[in-house]
């Protein structure tokens, strides 16, 4: 249930939230990452927007370029979906 307005982020929007995050912590540019996970950095930017659904391929690849666990990215995704995420139900016509 959403209060006052608030929009709860998708988990695409919270990993893209956590991904910039961390690659600026890290002093990488979109382009670096990309160079260094093997994605073009038009794909970076389009994770970092919430407009892909990353696999979790792309979850390794990308943590291992950032030299980050992948668990802890997922871990920071979790903390900025907040507690009890669960997936909405979708409503019939």
């Amino acid at each position: 249930m959403q209060r006052h307005g608030k929009r709860r982020l998708t988990p695409e929007e919270a990993f893209a939230k956590v991904l910039r995050e961390v690659r600026k912590e890290r002093g990488l540019s979109q382009e670096d990452l990309g160079f260094e996970s093997g994605y073009h950095r038009t794909y970076i930017g389009m994770l970092e927007r919430g407009l892909m659904n990353p696999t979790l391929r792309t979850i390794l690849s990308v943590a291992s370029a950032l030299e980050v666990p992948a668990g802890e990215l997922v871990q920071r995704v979790e903390t900025v979906l907040g507690k009890g995420w669960k997936r909405e139900r979708e409503t019939g016509s």
